[in-house]
Parts: C-alpha cells; sequence; structure tokens
C-alpha cells in the first residue's frame, strides 16, 4: 500500500505541477506521466482519464490545505466554525491550483456549483454540521437544524472563495473578511 500511495502522490504531484503551469484543459495524461517518470500505461491503470485524475487532485489538494488550519481557537463553538471558514477562505483563494482553474477553466467548477456537491465540499460540510451542533449544546449557536445551516454556511463562504476576483475589484479583501465574520457570527447568533 505505501508504494502504491506513493506512487499516486507522484501522480498527483505532477497533475498539479502541469495544471499550474498550463491549466486543466491543456495538461494531458501524456504530460502527467513524463512529468512524474512514469510510463503512461502505469498512469492510466490509476486514472483512465484526465477528469478522474484532475478530481482526486483538487480532492487531494483542498482536503490537505483545509487540514492545515489552525486548530488552536478559543471560545465557543460558533468562534472555532466563524475562525475555521475565515482561514479556509483565505488559504483557498492563495492557493495557486485553485487560482490557476479558475483563472483558464473556471467553466470546470460549475457543476460543483449547480448540479451537485463535491467530496470537498461534503468533507467541509461535515465539519460544519458538527460544529453546529457543538453549537446548539454550548449555546453559542442558535438552535435549528444543523444539516440545513450547514449547507447554508457552505454555499455563503463557498462564494466568496469562488467569486474572490469580482468580489475584490474595489473592496479590501481583509474587510470583507471582516464583515463576513461579523456576518456569520450574526447569523448564527
Amino acid at each position: 500500500m505505501t508504494s502504491q500511495r506513493h506512487t499516486d502522490d507522484a501522480l498527483l504531484d505532477a497533475a498539479r505541477d502541469c495544471v499550474v503551469e498550463v491549466g486543466v484543459r491543456r495538461t494531458t495524461l501524456t504530460d502527467v506521466a513524463k512529468r512524474a517518470g512514469v510510463s503512461r500505461m502505469t498512469l492510466y491503470r490509476r486514472f483512465p482519464d484526465i477528469n478522474s485524475l484532475v478530481r482526486t487532485l483538487m480532492t487531494r489538494e483542498f482536503t490537505t490545505l483545509l487540514h492545515t488550519i489552525d486548530d488552536t481557537t478559543t471560545g465557543t463553538a460558533r468562534d472555532h466554525l466563524v475562525h475555521h471558514a475565515v482561514a479556509a477562505i483565505r488559504l483557498l483563494t492563495r492557493n495557486p491550483l485553485l487560482r490557476r482553474v479558475l483563472d483558464l477553466d473556471a467553466d470546470l467548477m460549475l457543476p460543483y456549483l449547480v448540479e451537485r456537491l463535491g467530496s470537498t465540499q461534503l468533507l467541509v460540510e461535515q465539519f460544519l454540521i458538527a460544529q453546529l451542533e457543538a453549537g446548539h449544546q454550548d449555546g453559542s449557536i442558535r438552535q435549528g437544524d444543523p444539516k440545513t445551516q450547514a449547507r447554508l454556511v457552505l454555499l455563503t463562504t463557498q462564494s466568496l472563495v469562488l467569486s474572490h476576483r469580482p468580489a475584490t475589484t474595489d473592496l479590501d479583501f481583509d474587510t470583507l473578511l471582516d464583515e463576513l465574520t461579523l456576518y456569520l457570527n450574526a447569523a448564527l447568533t
């Protein structure tokens, strides 16, 4: 399993480098295999097409990034949730892979906005549900259906990630995040 995982990581690292360099549409499995130093067949056995490779890459990239958020927040469950939401937005908007996808291939994100939630969105939603339930317990978050509340927080916060460029055309991003902090605290109290 270790050698398979190492191979997967090497393949995903190579795919990340290719996507950051030329975008999703111009990245080919042949380019990724060459960059990873493996045969095309090795890559094809693990990832049958570029779409499955990119989906796996983005899930790994964003899940890893979200796990790097400082978890030492003190205070209530609401404080913890709001801190994580704002920190995640900061990290995601600075992520070179996401920036490149949004710059060159933004339409690839459309299914995750209008058709279905992706695995990373579902992971975030599970974190939010847990924080909302904890907030209901400690009294820092008003009572409500945690799944419904989590979905609304997810959709609200992801809009700032995906709309970073238009959101900051004439506004300071830190000021927007400060306002989001107030907004989320007020909405959940």
